[in-house]
């Protein structure tokens, strides 16, 4: 039995950031006559399989998201790990 963990990164733009594909969506709800939504904003999610070996696990998610799953001066990210 495998003793891996995951973690789950969910990647969203910063507040203030244009979101296009979002202002998309937004314009098509309200066309299909859904107008009830105020605004809607986009994101991507990864879920990552970790080797449950090391200590710094924290350190090295940081750096992954930081270097290569965002873009950190118009994105945020959260990570929970299961």
């Amino acid at each position: 039995m495998t003793n891996n963990k995951k973690a789950i990164v969910y990647v969203r733009l910063k507040e203030g950031v244009l979101d296009p594909q979002g202002v998309t969506i937004h314009k098509a709800l309200s066309q299909m006559g859904y107008n009830e939504f105020v605004s809607v904003r986009t994101g991507r999610f990864f879920e990552l399989e970790i080797e449950a070996n090391g200590n710094d696990i924290d350190k090295r998610l940081d750096e992954v998201c930081s270097k290569l799953l965002a873009n950190p001066v118009i994105e945020s990210y959260t990570v929970e790990k299961h």
